[in-house]
């Protein structure tokens, strides 16, 4: 069993990932994995000595192509449980960030087979139990601004 929890903040050092929910021209952003027939918001995992925030947008480009965009944190999230990205179980952390992409290179240079523009959120998800937790909660973030 997988929970996902929000925070206001943590302390910088927990934050392992970035996961960054994005749209272009009013359509959400969701990359396919070459391995996999399922979709996943963009993110990744925090290298080292890497400020979360180099992190959200490396990740942005690396997986999606794009070259122009406006990137903003919107908070941070944990997932307890073990998953595909962690087989201990424990909670780790996450930094939760919006992108709206105003330009895309075309050109991808990650494992990620193509970049699909939506105009609904997909049913077939990469990780269903946290993926549609996090862009609940940028919605309900987004709506209250």
């Amino acid at each position: 069993m997988l929970e996902v929890k929000f925070y206001d903040a943590v302390d910088d050092a927990l934050l392992k990932f970035a996961v960054i929910i994005s749209q272009s021209n009013g359509k959400w952003v969701f990359c396919k994995h070459k391995e996999r027939d399922t979709y996943e918001v963009p993110g990744g995992h925090r290298e080292p000595g890497e400020d979360i925030i180099e992190t959200a947008r490396r990740e942005l480009q690396e997986e999606t192509s794009a070259v122009r965009f406006d990137i903003k944190p919107i908070c941070v999230y944990s997932v307890t449980g073990r998953n595909r990205v962690n087989e201990s179980g424990e909670e780790t952390f996450g930094l939760l960030c919006f992108a709206e992409i105003m330009e895309f290179s075309g050109k991808l240079d990650s494992e990620m087979e193509k970049v699909v523009l939506m105009d609904e959120l997909p049913e077939n998800w990469t990780y269903p139990l946290i993926q549609p937790k996090l862009i609940e909660k940028y919605l309900q973030i987004s709506k209250a601004i």
